[in-house]
């Protein structure tokens, strides 16, 4: 009698990717609306997380103002990893569409206890934030270094402050320096912003792995190309407005493109298959 080969199991549900959705080109606009509902329901909370990192920022540029390579590796640093800094923003607008109160305590559990029904706590998917986190210093610290070598091999005089930047790199005559570094910076921000677009609001509200996560928000830029494109521009438009006010701007700027991140996610990704992290 033949006996049939055994049969390869599925993928469990949980691991399989969710689908995405194509959405028009101006939809990134109603995020920042929604988002702005957001804020206005959230009050004083959602604006206390734009003032602190504020704060923080005012305190790199005061500790490393004549240190031109410090303070745009830190500066890189803390702006690549607002994906994750910004996590209570989202757990904020969740908060609001499930009904539930959006104040001061929806923060204190995202950042001290965000995963109280999660019983193991030394699995790869409870750590998920920090593994996350560390990934992006990791991609800022990489543009630092690549940015140096550029500037270091190509400018004409050494670089040690932001004096020195602004002088001989953007403001000199018969060079393209500051462009080839423009355009440096563009091809190695592209694939962070593709691997955070929609990531961390995942991370937050499913149970998923971070590589589950990653790609989809891979798979999410990629089916709306021209959209999420718009999105980019408009978080770096927003983001240097807020640097250019003396930082701030960014007290406003930063709720601001923390809450439409979460709009945008749900916005984009098919979640109804996984598991939640939390109940509701």
């Amino acid at each position: 009698m033949h006996t049939p080969p055994p049969q390869i199991p599925a993928t469990p549900p949980a691991r399989a990717l969710p689908g995405v959705r194509t959405i028009p080109l101006f939809q990134p606009m109603h995020w920042l609306v929604h988002a702005w509902r957001d804020m206005a329901r959230c009050g004083w909370i959602s604006f206390a997380h734009g003032l602190v990192l504020t704060l923080v920022g005012m305190a790199i540029l005061g500790l490393a103002r004549d240190r031109f390579w410090l303070l745009a590796g830190v500066l890189s640093g803390f702006l690549v990893i607002a994906p994750v800094l910004a996590t209570s923003l989202y757990a904020l607008s969740r908060a609001l569409e499930r009904g539930e109160k959006a104040d001061a305590s929806v923060v204190l559990k995202t950042w001290l206890n965000w995963q109280h029904s999660h019983f193991n706590k030394w699995g790869n998917d409870y750590w998920c934030l920090v593994q996350f986190g560390a990934l992006l210093a990791l991609a800022a610290t990489g543009w630092v270094l690549t940015s140096a070598a550029l500037i270091t091999l190509l400018a004409p005089v050494p670089i040690t402050t932001p004096l020195d930047f602004i002088r001989h790199v953007m403001l000199a005559e018969d060079s393209h320096l500051f462009e080839l570094w423009l355009a440096l910076g563009g091809v190695m921000a592209a694939p962070i912003f593709a691997s955070t677009a929609i990531a961390m609001p995942m991370l937050l509200d499913r149970r998923v792995t971070l590589w589950q996560a990653v790609l989809t928000s891979w798979q999410a830029v990629l089916a709306n190309p021209l959209p999420m494109a718009f999105w980019a521009a408009l978080i770096m438009g927003f983001t240097l407005l807020g640097l250019g006010s003396a930082l701030l701007g960014l007290i406003a700027v930063i709720p601001m493109l923390g809450h439409a991140s979460w709009h945008a996610y749900r916005d984009l990704v098919d979640v109804s298959s996984l598991p939640e992290r939390e109940s509701r």
